[in-house]
């Protein structure tokens, strides 16, 4: 972008037309060619998307490039997908503002052209990290400008793959009850995606504060203004540990007491130093040992919390951070918990629990007419001895196009149409199907394999209409036939 854009809504405008331009010149929705299909006199859908976040929207956008035109359907209300602007409470992301994200190459549709486009170059060098909200106003803007087809407040309640091909999803939308059908499901349903948050055992029996409790989890939808002139306890200390405590604190909390098990903090970003190209394009063909070697040293080593969080509440005096003191019990007296630990115990007012999640198919109801025969990587894969690991175990073994694999082949028909295209998926294909950072290589790889498989199911009736194709491209008119007999040479008699 030049050093002096158009600012504001005109400066937007101008990127909007460049997008349109880039998109029209790329030919990038690319002609429709999937035969329409519909069952029973209902249409089917060829891609239907579960969740209009990130993931869902360069899915999207991807499967547009391909010829394919995706449903996404999302339980939220419009421009509140995802956990940008309900849940999330980090200040800013903890990328850099740099990574491309969902653009898929385009540079028209980066966050950066976004931004630069309404306040210049010289605001986009002195911006550190992306604002949390400002990310969702820019995935907002991205739905826009990318004509995704979203269905809001469109609940699914049962998604059942079928042996005819198709998969029926059972929906709770505004107008009522309804049942779709698709050929491919995706679920692109984020960081809980096949399951949810990770509730510890010393838990148990107590009641969360959405049934009048004295404690949520991280994720958990909570007024944190009620927090205010609280003992707050925070268990854990990582990214979203350090969300809820600096929003507790900003909003009042009397103090806050973050409580590890670790003896340290830990303060390298492992994670971080896997993203190459190399492993982003080639995890998916690893020898299984390494790819479990690989994650399983990453949650090992555990990520720390940015730089910036951290010292959003180390800046407040009555934050206090706790390390060695593994959680033994929780117990409620009155409208106090008590919190033992390792080296004593703490009282609290209220607790949040930065425990992380669970792949927990229980957790998602809608799941379960599936759910007892997807084949996990403990099933396909040991581990050596002291090298177990409960979230690898649990993770879906996926196929080369994140689709799910059954445990016995053939016991759940039309399983292989589900694509897991979440955080899950991350010990079978790498982190290309959730973080930032690779969102756009995961999109690529799902579009491109399922329009394969699409292909390869109707090969018969591609090889009709490639029988049938009769557009001229001679009319016969461009040329006119010599007379050979005046062109060759004429061979002497014979002796």
């Amino acid at each position: 972008m030049p050093d002096t854009p158009a600012l504001g809504a005109a400066g937007l405008a101008a990127l909007e037309e460049r997008l349109a331009h880039d998109l029209l010149t790329l030919n990038w929705r690319a002609r429709p060619w999937l035969p329409a299909r519909s069952h029973g006199g209902q249409p089917v859908i060829d891609v239907l998307i579960i969740g209009a976040g990130q993931a869902g929207l360069a899915a999207s956008m991807a499967l547009a490039q391909q010829g394919i035109a995706a449903v996404l359907l999302d339980r939220a209300p419009r421009d509140y997908e995802g956990p940008w602007a309900t849940t999330a409470r980090m200040e800013t992301l903890r990328s850099p503002k740099e990574l491309t994200g969902p653009a898929l190459g385009l540079p028209a549709l980066t966050f950066r052209a976004w931004f630069e486009a309404q306040w210049g170059r010289a605001a986009w060098d002195t911006l550190d990290k992306i604002p949390r909200l400002q990310w969702m106003d820019y995935l907002r803007w991205y739905r826009r400008v990318t004509q995704a087809d979203v269905r809001n407040e469109h609940r699914v309640t049962a998604i059942r793959p079928r042996a005819d091909a198709l998969v029926q999803v059972d929906l709770q939308t505004p107008a009522g009850k309804a049942t779709w059908l698709a050929r491919r499901v995706v679920l692109a349903t984020g960081r809980d995606g096949l399951g949810g948050a990770q509730i510890p055992a010393f838990m148990q029996g107590l009641d969360r504060a959405a049934q009048g409790g004295l404690w949520a989890h991280s994720s958990d939808m909570l007024d944190y203004a009620a927090l205010a002139a609280k003992r707050v306890g925070v268990i854990g200390v990582g990214s979203s540990a350090m969300d809820s405590a600096g929003t507790a604190l900003e909003c009042g909390a009397a103090s806050v007491d973050l409580i590890a098990r670790r003896a340290a903090m830990p303060t390298i970003n492992k994670s971080k130093g896997s993203g190459v190209p190399g492993l982003t394009q080639g995890h998916h063909d690893l020898p299984d040992a390494w790819k479990w070697r690989i994650r399983r040293y990453i949650n090992v080593q555990q990520v720390p919390p940015p730089h910036g969080s951290t010292l959003r509440v180390s800046r407040h005096a009555h934050a206090f951070f706790h390390f060695g003191c593994a959680v033994q019990g929780v117990t409620q007296r009155g409208r106090e918990l008590h919190v033992a630990t390792a080296r004593g115990r703490f009282v609290f007012d209220f607790l949040i629990l930065a425990t992380g999640f669970a792949i927990d198919w229980a957790q998602k109801p809608e799941f379960a007419p599936f759910a007892a025969h997807v084949r996990s990587w403990g099933e396909r894969y040991q581990p050596p001895a002291g090298e177990e690991d409960q979230e690898l175990f649990d993770s879906p073994d996926l196929g080369p196009v994140f689709e799910l694999r059954a445990k016995t082949p053939g016991a759940c028909p039309g399983l292989e149409r589900i694509h897991c295209f979440c955080y899950p998926a991350a010990l079978s294909h790498g982190t290309v199907s959730g973080d930032i950072p690779a969102i756009s290589d995961g999109a690529r790889r799902l579009a491109s394999g399922i329009a394969g498989l699409l292909y390869a199911e109707d090969v018969e009736q591609h090889f009709t209409a490639l029988q049938a194709y009769a557009e001229p491209e001679l009319l016969g008119d461009e040329w006119t036939p010599a007379d050979t007999t005046q062109r060759v040479l004429r061979d002497p008699p014979l002796p």
